[in-house]
């Protein structure tokens, strides 16, 4: 087995390669004067088994042309087997078509890498909760991994809680929650959370009910699969206070954290705001190689 590390991952695809004992093998990827990539495998990699890391995260649409031209090329260099891991999977979200001509790029993006020459696919918490199985997006073999245990040992370790709490702050983060919860030996509950989109906008307005959950004086620790804006995590933290909580903390695995999600969420209340190190962010303390090791090993 080789581990090759796309631009977006190559410190990743080191800690995974140690983890399995070995050293990650080596790309050249760069740019020409134009703005096009150039990009070479170093080592023969006729017959081997490729795991080619690339997470798709902040640019996308450069990662995954970038992640497209790795795969063909192992293809044409004669790989044995190709598995891609995109620990952040990009478009993910849109698993559905909601309004008339709206691109499903769940699926598009599913297509291309299968195109390209993909055998087999890994990634960590992904976003779909419509279908709830990353195997319907392909079909070749994938799987949905989960960084919640190494979060949840973090937490445990690090944080202290008392008498916890994990909350998921919506219907679909309850499995995450329960995840964590049983690291912390503790109780948890799901939040509702109803989301707004007017036809035509990116942006949407969320609504969180807390249901009859008693936390006066507990810590309450939220697990979600990634914050983005922190519109959700901030209004959930927000009713914790309300609700007499002692210490508010946020765990994800997917740090996105745009437009200022970060403070949003602490002025909101939260302590302390935990990811992993499938993106790199200010707050990536948790890294998902040995999960990543794990599943390769299997």
């Amino acid at each position: 087995m080789l581990i090759l590390g796309g631009s977006a991952s190559q410190p990743l695809a080191e800690k995974v390669a140690k983890e399995l004992g070995q050293e990650a093998g080596q790309l050249e990827i760069k740019r020409f004067p134009d703005g096009e990539k150039y990009l070479r495998i170093h080592g023969d990699v006729k017959d081997q088994d490729i795991v080619a890391i690339q997470s798709l995260y902040r640019t996308p649409d450069e990662y995954i042309f970038e992640l497209l031209l790795l795969i063909d090329t192992l293809r044409d260099m004669g790989a044995h087997s190709i598995t891609v891991v995109a620990p952040y999977l990009a478009y993910a979200r849109q698993d559905s078509r909601f309004y008339p001509g709206e691109a499903v790029s769940s699926a598009s993006v599913a297509r291309l890498l299968e195109a390209a020459g993909t055998t087999s696919f890994l990634t960590i918490d992904c976003h779909l909760h419509r279908l709830g199985d990353v195997a319907k997006v392909f079909k070749i073999p994938a799987r949905n991994l989960t960084a919640m245990h190494e979060l949840g040992k973090y937490a445990l370790d690090h944080f202290k809680p008392h008498n916890p709490i994990v909350i998921g702050p919506d219907e679909e983060a309850g499995q995450w929650a329960a995840v964590v919860a049983k690291e912390l030996d503790a109780e948890h509950t799901t939040f509702r959370k109803v989301r707004v989109r007017k036809e035509g906008m990116t942006a949407s307005k969320v609504e969180v009910d807390t249901g009859d959950v008693d936390l006066r004086g507990r810590d309450a620790i939220f697990a979600d699969d990634i914050i983005s804006t922190g519109g959700t995590i901030a209004e959930a933290a927000k009713a914790c206070k309300k609700k007499g909580a002692r210490r508010v903390f946020v765990l994800c695995t997917h740090p996105v954290l745009a437009n200022g999600a970060l403070d949003r969420i602490k002025r909101a209340g939260a302590v302390k705001v935990i990811g992993t190190d499938t993106m790199p962010s200010p707050i990536s303390k948790v890294s998902v190689a040995p999960v990543i090791a794990a599943a390769l090993k299997s």
